[in-house]
């Protein structure tokens, strides 16, 4: 059996980055979200580099728990400063394992030290459909020989 790498998945989604700058406030940093329709965005000053990371669930949670004035603070004061990342040459197969371990759905993905893409629990979701479909093709073809 073949393993994905995580830069396969990024040749097949892209690699575009949706980032917000940390003094950018809530308020536009769900603009961004409902833009994009993604769930998460990488904090950056320079679209390289990583701050933070930040996610609807953040902004629900802090919501919840300090009220509707956050949507006026930085998103440096709800982002998430120590940020996991993965190199396009890692297996999707420990990616998939440290996101369910850890409740990550999403994962910055760095390569020398600059930001190269992000992949998504749907993306990792996706890649093992898309394997289980390739193995179960030769599977067929071969029993058809």
């Amino acid at each position: 059996m073949v393993h994905m790498l995580i830069g396969t998945i990024l040749r097949g989604k892209g690699s575009d980055v949706t980032t917000v700058a940390p003094g950018a406030t809530v308020r536009e940093l769900l603009a961004k979200l409902s833009e994009h329709n993604i769930g998460a965005v990488v904090v950056s000053s320079d679209g390289a580099t990583i701050e933070g990371i930040v996610s609807e669930r953040d902004v629900v949670r802090r919501l919840h728990d300090r009220g509707a004035e956050i949507l006026d603070e930085p998103v440096s004061a709800i982002m998430t400063t120590e940020v996991r990342t993965v190199g396009p040459g890692e297996n999707v197969d420990s990616l998939r394992q440290i996101m369910t371990t850890h409740r990550f759905r999403h994962m910055p993905v760095v390569e020398h030290g600059r930001l190269v893409g992000i992949v998504s629990i749907g993306d990792v979701v996706k890649s093992a459909i898309e394997e289980l479909e390739t193995e179960k093709a030769s599977l067929v073809d071969y029993l058809h020989r």
